[in-house]
């Protein structure tokens, strides 16, 4: 059995494996004569963006529109709730599953944090959470962190604060 077991690993050590990891390749300023400019390095296609204009910072907006908090909810279902729960208590399906419980977003400490701690903990992670910058672009960062002081909004705001249409819509009447 060992005698077996010995032949096959090596013939499998004398195998030729060729796939994407060992297959040759260019480097950028080699001459190959295979392009008509002799070039191995190929323009850039136009149009294209490089990743680093991506995720230019854009600036916090002044307000925020219903669209605004309608995208940030659609971000926010998508890349948050799976960890923080739809609602943000941090009561997510991952949480079910046995992964550690995130913070409540109705946390003391972050319904009085800026919006920017928001915008920048997408960006760059923290904690167990690990960065969403190359997922959610920086305008839908902003998004999401308006979204996020709505839904902390809605939790504690007293009754006569609302106005006749917000109460009206809250107790069901047309």
């Amino acid at each position: 059995m060992k005698r077996v077991l010995l032949a096959a690993l090596v013939l499998l050590a004398g195998c030729d494996q060729r796939d994407m990891y060992s297959q040759p390749r260019e480097s950028n300023w080699n001459r190959d004569p295979f392009f008509a400019n002799d070039a191995a390095m190929r323009p850039m296609v136009p149009g294209t963006v490089s990743p680093d204009e991506v995720n230019l910072p854009v600036a916090q907006p002044a307000s925020a529109d219903m669209a605004m908090l309608q995208r940030g909810q659609q971000r926010f279902d998508i890349f948050c709730a799976p960890c923080h729960g739809r609602s943000g208590d941090g009561e997510g399906m991952i949480v079910e599953r046995g992964f550690p419980r995130p913070p409540s977003l109705y946390s003391a400490r972050l319904v009085k944090a800026k919006a920017k701690l928001f915008y920048d903990t997408i960006t760059y992670g923290h904690g167990a959470m690990y960065s969403y910058a190359d997922r959610v672009s920086p305008a839908d960062r902003w998004a999401i962190a308006a979204y996020i002081r709505a839904l902390q909004r809605s939790q504690d705001t007293p009754r006569d604060a609302l106005s006749p249409q917000d109460l009206a819509a809250l107790e069901g009447k047309p």
